[in-house]
């Protein structure tokens, strides 16, 4: 199965200079606990804004086109393609963390997405790709933590691809 998952605030944005634009603990704990004991895919560039460091009880897939890309212990595939024959194989959950080009190339082939909306606006770079949600079902949502650690009211909404409609 693959999944995108994904923070973002008002306007889409997900991204300034390769960082997340908010400090969101309760956030990076849902993240945590939702890709544990799977597989996470990011591209390079999100790769090295984590400082090259991969995250504990998780396999790294880094997507780049540099063929002699040093993954520092991650996985490198050089195509979506290469990525979703992994994806079918693997009996865990694949989930696509970004950045923004990655997660566009993803886009025909998501089953669930796991967005954290956050009500305020940022400043950044990197917006998530346009998303016809007529092809989406919203399957769950619920409110996150805001306290003194977690200034930002926000939500996680879980959407599942719509049956009928056929991505390939």
């Amino acid at each position: 199965m693959l999944v995108a998952i994904w923070a973002q605030d008002e306007n889409g944005l997900i991204g300034k200079a390769e960082q997340l634009p908010w400090h969101l603990p309760d956030d990076l704990q849902f993240f945590k606990k939702m890709t544990q004991n799977n597989t996470i895919v990011m591209g390079r560039k999100t790769f090295e804004g984590l400082g090259k460091r991969l995250l504990p009880d998780r396999s790294t897939i880094v997507l780049t086109s540099d063929q002699n890309y040093d993954g520092n212990g991650a996985t490198v595939m050089h195509s979506v393609q290469e990525v979703l024959d992994y994806a079918e194989q693997f009996e865990g959950i694949t989930f696509i963390t970004g950045g923004g080009e990655i997660y566009k190339q993803f886009l025909p082939y998501y089953d669930v997405l796991y967005r954290t909306l956050i009500k305020a606006e940022f400043e950044g770079d990197t917006y998530f790709p346009y998303l016809d949600w007529d092809e989406w079902n919203i399957v769950s949502t619920s409110e996150g933590t805001v306290d003194d650690k977690n200034a930002y009211a926000h939500d996680y909404e879980t959407y599942q691809r719509n049956k009928s409609v056929v991505t390939n």
